[in-house]
């Protein structure tokens, strides 16, 4: 009974978010935005926060390009009982000619709301196959004896198709090797296929994909790898040709077979392909083929002038998206800033995302993962995650920027995201505030004018004070009364006194646990038995409580490389030592780097002989 109670309950919390859901939304992208004629590529419609059924169009006209719609899938998501949903709508474009094409937007109905997709640009080049005689870069290959009855491009072939014929320094570039062997003959062995050339790199090859298809009238099994190359320097190149050798069975023919007057395979019987061959001797017999693909030239220019100062080598097109948390920290805290960078281009060149604005901010080394989209890491997202501790009381992190040049636009652009508000506070010694004391001015007495001069007998004219009592002064109240303010004077200082004396001692017991901490750390990195990441960790905070000792109003947590040497006044060779101390550190605390203890022997002996001598 308490489990149905537990599942209606999580039902009506489900119906009840999806009631008061977003309001829908749609996106629109196609998986490549240059492709060749004859290849296709997708269209994928989302629509998120669906809480009806779409009404999509089943064919979307654009001359040149057949576009039909080839299925849908459903994602529902969850978190923090939090239930989303989308569904996305998949076309199928297939280029016929080469061009730029602009794919309008579409409107789809989602209930009572219209959604409009962006308009979409698919750049389509021509296909190297489109040349002369239909064969384009592929060369056809084989070795059959010459009384065999079959022409060589019957038996193999290989081309190479590379979508641009220009390109820029570092750019990207994917490429498809094709290589196909005529349906009729079996293959028994081919090694990996490589791609020639020099003045670029070349990205491991994707899986090969096997496909019968018909070519020239003719079947031919057709073997499919994917791969990316990127120029190193600009000038004139050719990419290719890809050399291959392949042993394969080839059927053998009578030199005096005559084709029968009713065939009704036209020659092609298939009961000759190598299969149903293979088991009776002398029906097939064994070639070692050599296969070769013309070379595909490509131009490649530099990268213009005028790169804004934060560009890192991207090259192609992304987006970005950052977030950051805690947002609630002390001064010297760490706060993880998670940027992701997501679009098409050569991920391996980019480096992590930078503050807009690094005044009163301390950095540490960002470290980075790679989720790709395809088959050869051309598109996918890049996540960084980034480590900084505010120096000072500050209110937003600036925002990330981030700089590509996007090929097809010929353009530097910058990314930059949105300041995110933060609460930091402070733990650093309060600055001393200096109370002016204010001078008081005595009143000057009014001037009186010049009295007359009397004689020493004038006091017998006067009456004489009239005296009420005879008591001691120390028994009269007024004297006691009077004695309040020269008291409360006194306990004042007093006060203060002890005050001074108590803040003393808090000095002296702060300064005494910084030492027996110090003396502590001290033992351990002498005894060299830390592992990397927790002896450079207690290197420097070592030199932070050294520092702190030597200059009480610095909080250890919020010391640096700068504040160290500035503090020691090291010269520039330790100051440099001291950097490097500081970012080991760092990057073993906050990259995730382990290393092992014979590479870092050098730097432990180096970081103390550094910290030692510090006086």
């Amino acid at each position: 009974m308490f489990r149905r109670i537990l599942v209606l309950g999580f039902l009506a919390s489900t119906v009840c978010e999806l009631a008061q859901a977003d309001p829908p939304k749609i996106t629109a992208v196609l998986t490549s935005s240059e492709v060749v004629v004859g290849e296709t590529v997708q269209l994928e419609i989302q629509i998120d926060n669906a809480r009806a059924s779409a009404i999509t169009p089943r064919v979307i006209e654009v001359p040149g390009l057949q576009i039909h719609y080839t299925g849908e899938s459903t994602q529902m998501m969850m978190r923090n009982f939090s239930v989303s949903s989308s569904i996305t709508y998949s076309y199928t474009i297939l280029p016929v000619k080469s061009g730029t094409y602009k794919i309008p937007p579409q409107t789809i109905r989602v209930g009572k709301d219209n959604l409009q997709t962006p308009e979409l640009t698919l750049r389509v080049a021509d296909s190297p196959r489109a040349t002369a005689g239909a064969r384009g870069n592929r060369t056809p290959s084989g070795g059959a004896p010459a009384d065999s009855g079959q022409a060589e491009e019957k038996i193999a072939f290989a081309e190479l198709l590379v979508p641009k014929k220009t390109a820029y320094v570092g750019e990207i570039i994917p490429v498809v090797l094709r290589i196909g062997f005529n349906s009729r003959t079996q293959l028994r062995e081919m090694a990996v296929p490589q791609i020639n050339g020099q003045g670029f790199t070349v990205q491991k090859l994707s899986e090969g994909e096997k496909n019968l298809e018909t070519i020239d009238g003719r079947s031919y099994v057709v073997f499919t790898y994917k791969t990316a190359i990127s120029a190193a320097r600009p000038g004139d190149f050719q990419i290719g040709p890809v050399e291959e050798k392949a042993n394969v069975l080839v059927p053998r023919r009578s030199s005096g077979a005559r084709r029968r007057p009713f065939d009704p395979f036209n020659g092609e019987d298939p009961f000759s392909d190598p299969f149903f061959t293979m088991p009776f001797a002398g029906l097939v017999e064994q070639h070692e083929i050599s296969i070769k693909s013309d070379p595909v030239p490509l131009e490649v220019k530099p990268l213009p002038p005028g790169a804004p100062a934060n560009f890192s080598g991207a090259i192609g097109n992304f987006s970005m998206t950052a977030e950051a948390n805690p947002k609630r920290v002390q001064v010297g805290d760490p706060i993880t800033i998670k940027a992701a960078i997501t679009g098409r281009g050569n991920f391996d060149r980019m480096n992590a995302p930078e503050l807009s604005d690094e005044r009163g901010w301390h950095k540490y080394p960002p470290s980075s993962n790679f989720k790709q989209d395809d088959d050869v890491g051309i598109s996918g997202t890049k996540s960084f995650e980034l480590v900084v501790s505010p120096n000072e009381k500050l209110t937003t992190i600036p925002p990330l920027v981030f700089s590509y040049f996007d090929p097809a636009k010929d353009r530097y652009i910058t990314l930059q995201g949105e300041a995110v508000p933060i609460t930091v506070e402070g733990n650093a010694q309060p600055t001393s505030a200096i109370a002016g004391a204010a001078t008081a001015q005595s009143a000057a007495p009014g001037a009186a004018g010049p009295q007359k001069p009397q004689g020493i007998l004038h006091q017998i004219n006067e009456q004489g004070k009239i005296v009420h009592t005879f008591a001691p002064l120390y028994a009269r109240p007024g004297f006691w009364l009077a004695q309040l303010f020269p008291l409360a004077l006194v306990l004042g200082l007093l006060g203060w006194k002890v005050r001074n004396i108590r803040a003393s001692n808090r000095a002296a017991l702060r300064a005494a646990q910084l030492q027996h901490e110090k003396d502590e750390l001290l033992r351990k990195l002498r005894r060299n038995q830390l592992a990397p990441r927790d002896y450079f960790s207690d290197a420097s905070r070592v030199v932070q409580l050294k520092t702190a000792l030597k200059e009480n109003n610095i909080e250890p947590a919020t010391v640096d490389a700068e504040t160290a040497a500035r503090v020691f006044a090291l010269n520039p060779e330790q100051s440099e030592r001291m950097r490097r101390l500081f970012a080991k550190s760092d990057e073993l605390r906050y990259s995730g780097g382990g290393g092992d203890g014979a590479l870092t022997h050098n730097g432990r002996r180096e970081a103390l002989e550094l910290i030692e001598s510090l006086r």
